[in-house]
């Protein structure tokens, strides 16, 4: 390759949104959050010297095209592209057909990256026919054999992602071939579960975007943060915690939060001074600080661009995430609950 040559990265993102009639209640709201996740990966992808192209899907019992593969500085709102209609949820074609087209994208110059992220409220029962009519399961098979084989046999730098409503669609999900860490459970029968959807799925795409730059170009740990910051970011970007300020207390069992707390000498447990390691998947609020500590210093680290760092500079209200795997950092996450479960092998942050 010629020495001034320019190797850039490349990001194609496919958004495949349910719109079949459960999803009616949610219509407007997820038209606005969509736009907002758009927005985010463009200031993103700016700010990293990206090129990020998107496309979008909408599904029922139909898969249709609404954009393909555009530069997202020029995607146009998804009001009047998205339009919720009355059919079933063929969901396996729609992943299907929306990883086949992306791999038609030429992929000669440039380096390029490409993630698919599902978002639907319900299961199958639509790929190959509309089985809520004619109740005929058989024809489904040959569509299990297919997602299963392509999830499969995805190159190292695809990365395929969904959010399903409840823990047995991640177990359906999972049998599709879904990674089980790129799949995330959210709240479909509330308004705001739709943003926290959207949020969820920001904070994942910043977080992937991030882990380019890291030489990262697929990920099967896609719901999962701070495993792409670095302790100099930590430094540079956040305001150290004095040490007189806080305490670490290791965790050996599972355990309610208020009684831990009251049996060590020298603390007293008061709502909001309390922060638990992100461990497995939690919903972090808005409202609630984040504080990052080096484990080789137990130093402390927080302030207003805490969760900017960890969740993406254009991510709003909750985001469900878990930890990633960073060698040098660990995430604290503020409790205001008095009955908290702790869980073992973890420690506690105590603000003093």
């Amino acid at each position: 390759m010629s020495a001034n040559k320019i190797q850039h990265k490349v990001n194609h993102v496919a958004l495949v949104v349910d719109c079949s009639g459960s999803m009616r209640p949610h219509q407007s709201q997820l038209i606005r959050v969509v736009d907002e996740f758009v927005a985010g990966l463009k200031a993103e992808s700016d700010s990293l010297g990206h090129e990020t192209r998107i496309s979008l899907y909408s599904f029922d019992h139909k898969v249709e095209n609404l954009v393909w593969d555009m530069d997202v500085k020029h995607l146009p709102s998804m009001r009047g592209l998205y339009q919720v209609n009355n059919g079933a949820t063929a969901l396996i074609e729609a992943s299907l057909k929306s990883l086949d087209d992306l791999g038609h994208i030429w992929e000669e110059y440039g380096e390029h990256s490409f993630l698919q992220i599902v978002v639907t409220d319900g299961e199958e029962n639509a790929s190959g026919g509309d089985r809520r009519h004619d109740g005929d399961m058989a024809i489904l098979g040959p569509w299990l054999d297919r997602i299963a084989a392509k999830m499969s046999g995805l190159a190292d730098h695809w990365t395929s992602a969904i959010l399903v409503p409840n823990s047995l669609a991640k177990r359906t999900a999972q049998n599709y071939g879904f990674p089980a860490g790129n799949i995330a459970i959210w709240d479909a029968d509330s308004q705001k579960g739709v943003e926290e959807a959207i949020g969820t799925v920001r904070a994942a795409a910043t977080s992937f975007l991030r882990g380019r730059e890291q030489g990262v170009r697929g990920t099967k740990n896609l719901f999962a943060v701070g495993q792409d910051i670095s302790v100099a970011e930590v430094r540079a970007k956040l305001e150290p915690i004095p040490a007189d300020k806080y305490r670490l207390l290791k965790v050996d069992k599972e355990v309610e939060i208020r009684p831990f707390v009251n049996s060590h000498p020298g603390v007293t447990y008061e709502r909001g001074s309390c922060y638990y390691q992100l461990g497995a998947r939690a919903q972090v609020q808005q409202n609630k600080e984040v504080i990052v500590v080096e484990k080789d210093t137990d130093r402390a680290y927080t302030g207003d661009a805490a969760r900017s760092l960890l969740f993406g500079t254009e991510v709003q209200g909750t985001v469900s995430v878990k930890a990633g795997n960073n060698p040098k950092l660990e995430v604290y996450v503020q409790s205001r609950s008095v009955n908290r479960k702790l869980k073992p092998d973890t420690r506690l942050l105590i603000m003093l």
